[in-house]
Formats: C-alpha cells, sequence, structure tokens
C-alpha cells in the first residue's frame, strides 16, 4: 500500500490521504528522491524496489533527482486539512517541494 502511495506522490507530486499515512509516505518518498539524486545503477536498483512503475522510476532519476540536486532535504510537504467526511479520520495532503 505505501509503495502504491510513494508512487503515485511522485506521478502526481501530490496526494491526499490520512495523516498516519501521510508521515509514513513522506519519509519514503524522501529516501526515494535522495536515491535519484545519487543516480548509481545501485541507487537505480534500490529505488525500484521501492517504486510500482517504471516510467516513475525514469521520471524520478531524470526529472526529480536533479531538481533536488542542491537541496540537502526536506523535499516533501505535509499539509493538514479538514477530518474527512465518513469517518471523521484526520487528513491531509503530502506535497513534493
Amino acid at each position: 500500500m505505501l509503495r502504491g502511495a510513494v508512487t503515485d506522490l511522485l506521478r502526481h507530486e501530490s496526494i491526499q490521504t490520512t495523516e498516519a499515512k501521510a508521515r509514513e509516505v513522506s519519509r519514503l518518498a524522501e529516501k526515494a528522491i535522495t536515491r535519484g539524486k545519487g543516480g548509481t545503477l545501485h541507487d537505480r536498483r534500490q529505488a525500484a524496489t521501492m517504486l510500482t512503475s517504471e516510467s516513475v522510476l525514469r521520471k524520478l532519476f531524470d526529472e526529480l533527482g536533479p531538481r533536488y540536486e542542491d537541496r540537502p532535504g526536506g523535499y516533501t510537504r505535509m499539509v493538514k486539512m479538514a477530518p474527512r467526511r465518513g469517518d471523521a479520520a484526520a487528513m491531509a495532503v503530502v506535497a513534493l517541494v
């Protein structure tokens, strides 16, 4: 479930989910983007184990890695939202900076 959420975050650059999932997705996405900055074959294979789509893997190494090359960390932002209507679960939006 988290692998799919990280893949969707990197594909769409923003997702809406519960706060607990948002924290974990943000943590995993930070690690994936750090791998994307490295660009070695080992980094690519390690990131491939974390992502579910080859096109997102290419985007990670071709677009996102170079975009955050000078940034030392903090690639994602989590913004809390109103509770979900059905079960009042705390919601949040995770987006790339």
